[in-house]
């Protein structure tokens, strides 16, 4: 017969301590075990950071295992793990029921990932280890974003800047539509004014995760509903295979009257109006596109407030050009897809408008 103490080392039963990408669904949390740094590059979509080792932790264990030996680094390690990991359970820990059931990683499914994973079994929780870890993962997310978009019928909304796109996209997602809002993932609006004020851009690879994990979750019996993004969203590449996919698909085309657009964009780019300065360092840009002249012109119009005429402007001499260049080289079955015209501004006509495609 046990006695007490060999009961509590009895290993968990009904849950294996490895698991796959596959059993994501299973687990109740994702607890990525790698340092900050590490966390905020990229990390699993939902995952929180318990790190059993901070940056410079980690870098001085690494660099004791080069200069001094393996044995005084590990020895090193398992006292500042330990100590990281009896925070974790002071800390975030400490109100998880009996039945709590954590899916824990760490760069290869290795010693850190391990040491949380046992001590947190050890407890009694149902926890596991992702096999391989985020480099595994990193690879399936690699691997799959060249399938899955052909899963899918997307529906691509084309039109002009101020043309209410991605305010139509949140309307059909609101009303239940599949939407692929890429350029809320990569917290840009896609254009040289398109950076959000308050949102910086994720890393290459966290906004692939990001698409990723959006992707998997779709029903191909349903179609999808994305904007007609360019190569890059800001800093950042749409994923090759997704962007092909998206370029062959059926278009549908939003157009709006200039006083429309103007209200749109102004709402939109509010935090320009309310810093003119910011507004012109992002105009500079502009200069070897559209000359010195046009471009001092517009830094007048928003020293003086003249909004609605510098973005009719910008909007004629800029964005429609520009747009309709590459509309006409990348979306080609826009020229047979319908158009729709939104025709005020308020959330309502486009909901209505939204109301109308989902319901066809």
């Amino acid at each position: 017969m046990l006695c007490n103490e060999d009961q509590d080392r009895k290993p968990v039963r009904g849950r294996p301590a490895i698991a796959s990408l596959a059993d994501l669904a299973d687990f109740d949390e994702v607890i990525d075990a790698r340092s900050p740094g590490e966390f905020e590059e990229d990390h699993l979509p939902g995952a929180i950071n318990l790190p059993v080792l901070d940056d410079a932790e980690r870098a001085r264990v690494g660099t004791l295992y080069k200069q001094v030996s393996p044995f005084e680094a590990k020895r090193l390690g398992a006292a500042l793990v330990s100590r990281n990991i009896a925070r974790h359970l002071e800390t975030w820990l400490a109100d998880k029921p009996k039945r709590y059931r954590p899916l824990v990683y760490c760069w290869r499914g290795g010693t850190r990932s391990g040491a949380l994973t046992h001590v947190l079994r050890s407890v009694g929780w149902q926890a596991a280890q992702l096999e391989g870890g985020y480099k595994t993962y990193r690879k399936t997310v690699l691997a799959e974003l060249d399938t899955l978009p052909e899963r899918y019928r997307f529906v691509v909304i084309c039109g002009p800047t101020g043309t209410g796109k991605s305010r139509f996209l949140r309307a059909l997602a609101e009303l239940g539509g599949q939407v692929l809002d890429l350029e809320d993932l990569a917290a840009h609006m896609g254009s040289v004014l398109g950076a959000y004020p308050t949102r910086p851009q994720p890393g290459q690879k966290l906004f692939d995760s990001l698409v990723w994990d959006a992707l998997r979750r779709f029903r191909p019996e349903h179609p999808v509903y994305v904007e007609s993004e360019s190569k890059k969203i800001g800093n950042l590449h749409t994923p090759e295979m997704l962007l092909r996919r998206m370029r062959a698909s059926e278009c549908l085309n939003l157009t709006a009257p200039v006083p429309v657009r103007v209200a749109l964009l102004k709402e939109e780019y509010a935090h320009f109006l309310a810093d003119p300065a910011r507004l012109n360092d992002q105009l500079d840009r502009l200069t070897e596109l559209r000359g010195r002249e046009v471009v001092v012109r517009w830094k007048v119009l928003a020293e003086s407030g003249r909004w609605d005429e510098l973005v009719a402007e910008l909007l004629k001499l800029h964005y429609d050009p520009a747009y309709q260049r590459s509309l006409g080289r990348n979306f080609i079955q826009s020229r047979e897809g319908p158009h729709l015209t939104l025709e005020s501004p308020d959330h309502s006509y486009i909901q209505h408008l939204a109301q109308g495609i989902l319901a066809n």
